[in-house]
């Protein structure tokens, strides 16, 4: 991992313009009838097509294309609640993101509120104007009120990236990790270390597709969830275990997969060696693991191993999901993200890590080619294949659930116009390539 100090940090994000995003026009601006048409008197025609049938902002405006990064600050990274306004640096660079890996204009919004009514009503105001909204680094249990009625107020995507993106990727990487192992997902035991946002999105992603209830354990910082404990909430207490079992130590003997969104050092040798042959250890607090990769491998040589971090094999790292999970969204106007979209962005993912690797991926890896297996679980953030089999398998189970309100006919063409996004020599080549078949 390339390192750096915080004067090259803070150097980067103030030289030239200060910050990571600006605003550019779309169209020519150049000629009084450029500016005639753009604005008065030509703007007039759209708003009232508008103010006929608001369906056709996603025609006639970018609203179909442009997704509301938001947060209030109260869990940014793991630094913390250090409020709104701190927490722009964050939501510029996820917009970066966006349209970087999946070509969707992003602007972040920062509410200066720790009140979740108050981010409900501001957001429900203003969130029409996008095509979706991305909320981020809101802490819980906050996060899955805000979401959730979001979601009942507003017919766009709205999507906590820190709960299911989260969850996407890591539920990605361990269907890999099973496969190898030769184990089933409805066999294996889990012990979830770590009960916020990420932990129990994870949680009900893996019971989603297919994970028992009764072979999860999750614990908090005040130890084993388990049924009948007093002071714990309702998102808690829907993963509470009948079990007689009360600390990590108890809980990790005979595990075959341990999955941690907690704190560093929680983890020790002797919890490792205690869990069952072949274990799936996702140790993945950031910046620091639960465990560090190197004290398992100390330990045990038959553990297939996760982290949050660059610097280490198999990361989990949300820019594998978000950008592509609203593209196909967007693509197809989904009113929602729903369990079908996020299980076929995950399997997507997952698929992905078995293919060859291309060139850019070697390149990015320092000249490396990876090939699946146990230091390969999860596929590289600079795939560009992503932007295909991620954002179609998206669309098409938005469709096939019936939350999409526009029909994507020819999927073919649909993945070729998404891989010319990014590369538009692509596109340049596949219009070569239409009109020598028409010929043929």
């Amino acid at each position: 991992m390339e390192k750096f100090t915080d004067k090259e940090a803070l150097d980067y994000h103030s030289q030239g313009k200060p910050g990571k995003i600006e605003i550019i026009a779309s169209k020519p601006m150049s000629t009084q009838r450029d500016l005639a048409l753009a604005y008065s008197p030509g703007v007039a025609v759209p708003v009232e097509a508008i103010a006929k049938d608001p369906s056709k902002a996603y025609d006639y405006t970018s609203k179909g294309n442009t997704v509301a990064v938001i947060s209030n600050g109260s869990a940014i990274l793991g630094l913390g609640n250090l409020g709104a306004l701190a927490s722009k640096p964050v939501m510029e660079g996820k917009a970066v993101l966006f349209k970087r890996f999946a070509d969707i204009d992003s602007i972040d919004i920062e509410v200066d509120s720790q009140n979740a009514e108050e981010i409900i009503n501001c957001i429900a105001k203003i969130g029409n104007s996008f095509g979706g909204i991305n909320l981020e680094d809101i802490a819980s249990p906050d996060c899955f009120i805000i979401e959730q009625e979001l979601k009942n107020r507003l017919k766009i995507p709205v999507f906590h990236d820190d709960q299911h993106g989260t969850a996407i990727i890591t539920v990605a990487g361990i269907l890999n990790a099973l496969e190898i192992v030769k184990k089933s997902i409805k066999n294996v035991r889990v012990v979830a270390n770590g009960a916020g946002a990420a932990g129990l999105s994870c949680i009900s992603l893996l019971k989603a597709m297919g994970l028992p209830d009764d072979n999860v354990v999750m614990l908090d910082k005040e130890g084993v969830i388990y049924k009948g404990r007093p002071k714990v909430d309702q998102f808690k207490s829907a993963h509470a275990a009948n079990t007689k079992l009360r600390t990590l130590e108890e809980a990790m003997k005979g595990a075959d997969i341990f999955l941690g969104l907690s704190a560093k050092n929680v983890v020790t040798p002797a919890m490792v060696k205690s869990m069952a042959k072949d274990p799936i250890i996702f140790a993945c607090a950031n910046p620091d693991p639960e465990i560090l990769p190197e004290l398992i491998e100390e330990t045990r040589s038959d553990a297939i191993v996760a982290t949050g971090r660059s610097d280490y094999p198999n990361q989990v790292n949300n820019v594998l999901g978000f950008p592509y999970i609203f593209r196909g969204a967007l693509d197809c106007r989904a009113k929602t993200i729903n369990e079908e979209m996020k299980i076929a962005a995950a399997k997507a993912i997952a698929d992905l890590a078995k293919e060859d690797v291309p060139d850019e991926v070697v390149a990015a890896y320092g000249g490396e080619r990876p090939k699946f297996g146990k230091n390969y679980i999860i596929p590289s953030p600079f795939d560009p294949r992503l932007i295909r089999n991620v954002s179609a398998a998206v669309a098409e189970a938005a469709m096939k659930s019936g939350v999409a309100q526009k029909k994507i006919e020819d999927f073919s063409a649909y993945k070729d116009s998404l891989a010319a996004r990014l590369d538009p020599s692509i596109g340049f080549l596949q219009n070569i390539y239409a009109q020598v078949r028409k010929k043929r």
